[in-house]
């Protein structure tokens, strides 16, 4: 699971009280003295309404989206908000060192004034990249220059020249029936492939009559077989969203080709408010068949046959792929345990496969995002590779020898290293975590294994980069805690003066209602792991002094995702608006959560449930005596995704501290997750391996619920399918339960669009205010 895009703090689903107690008396004289370097007390708190939070222009301010730099470092282009509706997207890009914003597109210059079309296949596809707004939702550099861009829009690709007179379009293809999906030029930027009716399709970009049509390079497209396509669980689970990768001389295509005739046909019931359309998906469950996958090398040139990449029985997946620069194509492949990574060459003429290293670890293992070439830094004649592995007990980066595979870590940080940015003759440029996982910095590796922190400054922030081929300059984005991101380009050289990317300014309310934060040590269930949590104290008018209050939990509980960092929050203004309808809030990451060393974030091991499940329930229990004025009694929760089964599962245990509940978007039975996912955790459910399934599933525990609980969906969620809730709603019904339903006809896994996210605040707010005030 990943984060869905949109302003709630959840990700993507699909996680014995003695010690507690005796560590209370140190943890309430430690935890109230720690505070944010937050903006000082006000002398009374503005107002903010639901109303104004999600109307326009956002109070944030018309932030730059999907920055990237211009490959030679020219450039640097955004996707801004148009200033009619700050949904849909338009195309921005100023030049370096010192140019002014210029919109360089928009969609009307490409369609006029016709609607955007996308199939059922593309929304899916958008939903995958947790793509925010409409309009145009995605685009990408051409070559290794920085003369050109390509844009899909509305199911046509279309060229864009940055030329001397200014932005110049260009429509690409012109079939209305099949879309042109994930195109990718060669670095030359002199061609262009993508994928069309299942097939993979080259086309060149030279101007002119005479420039040849597309050709297709592979055969056999159809409804259940694609080649150069992501599949639903690489994209969903693994983040790969391309299916193919040029060659440096682009000659050749690596592509992978996926076959989903064995995976399970799920039907959607996709309702809307005026009709209903039945919706199939290939969607492996727990257990069931997932795609099979096939690597090529397709030659762009001639007319040969693929070349079929040979892999044992037992590569499941294949999670990354691509070129060595002396033409070597190499795979990244998982068994289906995700207990072993495997990284494989395929060489010579006959492309014959040779593992250059294997990691293993009795939990999983992690996506392995950092592999590169380091020209400067040879072993056994060749580039050593870089390779971010857990074996130290925390994320840090290896050298590696590509001939014999061996070993040698590199980095030495007391955190784990977040990921490689870029790299320099001098050495590397990463960004890591800091502050217990609660901060992230930019550091400055060299090859002795020496760090620094780049512009060091105040701590308590959150700052990552991109940058350009050369690593010249830097794409830096940095946030506080109730501060919305900011976003410059830094020269490394230091020989230029940084460039801000202009947004439109945050409104002032913004700043008059951002709440100030305390930061708590609440310790974990185990009684010897501190947790990452912030709590918000309530800002009720009229409230006397030492009147207990009623509070929300916020928490996400599951693998991959952390939500308690000094890091600008989406929910900034829905939180100030918490706290002035008098209620307090805590923001919790459990064990199992990300950034934190391996022995903490493998906590989801082998069950769902219960770790999470325990640290919130101690952490409940730890906050009225951490905070006095917390009435305990009355005490709500919500989450959403994996946050919704943590929710639902709170409310389905005898034991629960909770008063209520809100439940978004749960998985409620498994099995009915997709297969790389749960299977990760929990592991195959068969084989006498069906416990851990059964004590995460909420269907039977339907008995036990004795409280308010609040179930909200989707109706065309593809990520973690409506049948979930049904299931549950059905069983609670059957045990003769009360419980509240919202339903949201024809959203996704993440309630798009304003209306409808006004809607979600004001029916959560609600329930919370009937069921906890006084």
């Amino acid at each position: 699971m990943q984060f869905p895009a949109h302003s709630t703090s959840f990700a993507k689903c699909p996680r014995p009280l003695l010690p507690v107690l005796t560590a209370l008396c140190a943890l309430s004289a430690s935890a109230l003295s720690t505070w944010a370097a937050a903006p000082a007390a006000k002398p009374a708190a503005a107002s903010i309404s639901l109303e104004r939070i999600h109307s326009e222009p956002p109070l944030a301010g018309r932030l730059p989206r999907a920055p990237e730099l211009s490959p030679a470092g020219g450039w640097v282009t955004y996707l801004r908000a148009s200033e009619q509706d700050s949904e849909i997207n338009e195309l921005w890009g100023q030049t370096l060192p010192d140019g002014q914003p210029q919109r360089l597109v928009s969609v009307s210059d490409l369609i006029g004034a016709h609607s955007v079309r996308l199939t059922e296949a593309e929304k899916m596809a958008l939903e995958r990249r947790r793509v925010q707004g409409r309009g145009i939702t995605g685009y990408q550099w051409c070559g290794k220059d920085d003369r050109r861009l390509i844009l899909p829009l509305s199911g046509d690709l279309y060229l864009v020249e940055l030329t001397a007179a200014g932005p110049r379009s260009q429509r690409l293809t012109f079939d209305d029936k099949e879309p042109e999906r994930d195109p990718v030029c060669d670095a030359a930027g002199r061609q262009i492939a993508y994928v069309k009716g299942g097939d993979l399709w080259v086309q060149s970009l030279d101007a002119g009559p005479a420039a040849p049509a597309a050709r297709r390079l592979s055969q056999g497209g159809s409804e259940t077989r694609s080649t150069g396509l992501a599949e639903f669980i690489a994209a969903e689970e693994f983040g790969r969203q391309r299916g193919f990768w040029w060659s440096p001389d682009g000659q050749r295509i690596l592509a992978l080709e996926v076959d989903e005739a064995e995976v399970p046909l799920k039907t959607r019931s996709q309702i809307f408010a005026d009709r209903m359309a039945m919706t199939t998906q290939r969607y492996p469950g727990a257990g069931e068949r997932n795609a099979t996958v096939r690597a090529l090398v397709l030659d762009v040139t001639a007319q040969a046959p693929a070349q079929v990449l040979s892999l044992p029985p037992e590569a499941e997946y294949i999670p990354r792929a691509g070129w060595f620069a002396d033409g070597t194509p190499w795979l990244q492949w998982f068994t289906r345990d995700q207990k072993q990574l495997s990284l494989v060459e395929f060489s010579g003429p006959q492309a014959q496969a040779r593992t250059v290293l294997v990691e293993r670890d009795a939990a999983w293992v992690e996506v392995q995002e950092d592999l590169r070439e380091l020209p400067t830094q040879l072993r056994s004649g060749k580039p050593a590779l870089l390779w971010t592995s857990e074996a130290s007990g925390r994320a840090q980066f290896w050298l590696v020898d590509r001939v014999s595979g061996e070993r040698q870590q590199l980095s030495h940080q007391a955190e784990p290293v977040a990921r490689l940015i870029c790299q320099r003759e001098q050495g590397l440029v990463f960004s890591g975590a800091t502050e217990r996982g609660r901060g992230r910095e930019i550091f400055e590796l060299n090859w002795q294994g020496q760090a620094r922190m780049l512009q060091p400054g105040e701590a308590r922030r959150w700052r990552d980069a991109r940058a350009d081929l050369g690593c010249r300059h830097l794409l830096l984005t940095e946030s506080r805690w109730g501060q919305p991101p900011r976003t410059e380009v830094l020269a490394l050289d230091g020989q230029q003066a940084s460039l801000p990317l202009k947004g439109d300014a945050p409104d002032p309310l913004l700043a008059a209602i951002a709440p100030s934060v305390q930061a708590l040590d609440i310790m974990a269930a185990d009684g010897k792991t501190p947790l990452n949590a912030f709590y918000l104290s309530p800002l009720k008018a009229g409230a006397k002094p030492g009147q207990r209050h009623p509070v929300i939990v916020k928490a996400y509980g599951g693998p991959g995702a952390a939500t308690v960092g000094w890091r600008w929050s989406g929910d900034t203004a829905l939180l100030a608006y918490l706290q002035r309808q008098g209620f307090g809030v805590l923001m919790l990451d459990t064990r199992g959560m990300a950034y934190r060393d391996r022995a903490f974030t493998r906590a989801h091991a082998e069950g769902f449930g219960k770790a999470e499940l325990a640290d919130l329930f101690a952490a409940v229990r730890q906050l009225s005596q951490l905070v006095p004025s917390v009435d305990p009694a009355r005490i709500g929760f919500t989450g959403w995704s994996y946050g919704g089964y943590l929710a639902a599962r709170a409310m389905l245990d005898a034991d629960t501290p909770f008063a209520v509940a809100i439940a978004g978007a749960p998985p409620t039975d498994w099995l009915l997750y997709d297969t790389a996912y749960t299977e990760r955790y929990l592991g195959l459910p068969e084989g006498g391996r069906a416990k851990p399934y059964a004590e995460a599933n909420l269907i039977s525990r339907a008995r036990l619920l004795q409280k308010p609980l609040m179930l909200i969906h989707g109706t065309a969620d593809d990520n973690v399918l409506f049948e979930n809730s049904l299931r549950l709603i059905d069983a609670l019904q059957n045990e003769g339960k009360l419980f509240e339903t919202v339903i949201y006809p024809g959203r996704a896994h993440g309630i798009s669009g304003k209306k409808a996210r006004l809607h979600l605040d004001r029916t959560q707010t609600d329930f919370f205010i009937r069921h906890l005030k006084p």
